[in-house]
């Protein structure tokens, strides 16, 4: 078991939930606000994406990303910064022409993934770690671009999430590490319950913890109704957890949630388990974090 737990709060993801919820945030201020309010929850990471501000969908734009992390820093809170640099991987077929994208394809090279990333220089960002069938779409994720990606994440000094949606995952984030593609400790993050990912199950968690390096540290989470249980397996099987309106938008059956009610639900079951959730300042130290104090070019020191 895990008695000192990092608690992730994933605010608001890019999928098609702000119809379903009118607290998943959209617009950079709304995003901030979202972060500073698991932060005064108790959270010790905020992950985030950006959206349209005007439609709600995918958005890579840096500018937003700037906008949300000077926001959160100008705030009296502290938090862990995660950017996501997963997005722009959706495929859809066309229907007529498979060899082409149909309509909500969203492909981006590695270099257009990483660009937030070695601009804004955040503590951590997110490097998914293989290909997926999505739902009905396709993550399109292969090899090589996974160890450009991985080559620009190092570059700039920000400490990966090797976010892994299955266990074929874990092995190549394994690869990634033996060609020396990840300094330090790695950081793993186990997303189970995607369609047609791993599964939210203990069977599931178990297989992949035990395929992880022994110099990992480890986060699990589970979507949907699977969040708060997939929270107490992890800390029970030695790992730290997320929670967060990306992935689950209810406190409970038939009542809607905002990102700081999940955090703070999270933490009373890290709390009721004999645990407690690490500070901001405690995580840094624990993952070997940059100071978010100090700014530099990528690829320098911090």
């Amino acid at each position: 078991m895990n008695r000192n737990v990092i608690l992730t709060c994933a605010v608001t993801g890019a999928g098609d939930t702000t119809a379903k919820n009118p607290n998943v945030p959209v617009t950079p201020k709304a995003i901030a606000a979202s972060c500073i309010e698991a932060a005064r929850a108790g959270a010790s990471i905020a992950h985030i994406h950006v959206r349209d501000p005007e439609t709600g969908g995918i958005s890579h734009s840096t500018e937003q990303f700037r906008e949300v992390m000077e926001r959160v820093r100008e705030a009296d809170v502290d938090i862990v910064m995660n950017i996501t640099a997963g997005g722009g991987g959706d495929w859809i077929p066309d229907a007529t022409d498979p060899t082409c994208g149909g309509p909500g394809t969203d492909i981006q090279t590695p270099a257009e993934r990483h660009a937030p990333v070695g601009e804004l220089l955040p503590e951590l960002c997110t490097l998914d770690c293989g290909s997926l069938n999505f739902g009905d779409m396709v993550y399109v994720n292969p090899a090589d671009w996974l160890r450009e990606h991985a080559r620009l994440v190092q570059a700039a000094g920000v400490k990966p999430e090797l976010e892994c949606f299955d266990l074929g995952h874990v092995w190549f984030a394994r690869q990634l590490q033996q060609e020396g593609l990840i300094d330090g400790d790695p950081l793993y993050q186990l997303c189970l319950g995607i369609p047609w990912g791993a599964e939210a199950d203990t069977e599931t968690m178990l297989a992949m913890r035990n395929k992880l390096p022994e110099n990992a540290n480890w986060a699990a989470f589970g979507i949907g109704r699977h969040q708060m249980p997939m929270v107490a397996q992890a800390v029970l099987l030695g790992g730290h957890a997320r929670v967060g309106l990306e992935d689950n938008l209810f406190l409970e059956k038939g009542v809607l949630a905002n990102n700081g009610q999940l955090v703070e639900k999270a933490a009373t079951i890290i709390d009721n388990l004999g645990a407690r959730v690490m500070t901001p300042a405690e995580t840094r130290v624990h993952l070997q974090l940059r100071d978010p104090t100090l700014r530099t070019q990528a690829g320098g020191d911090a």
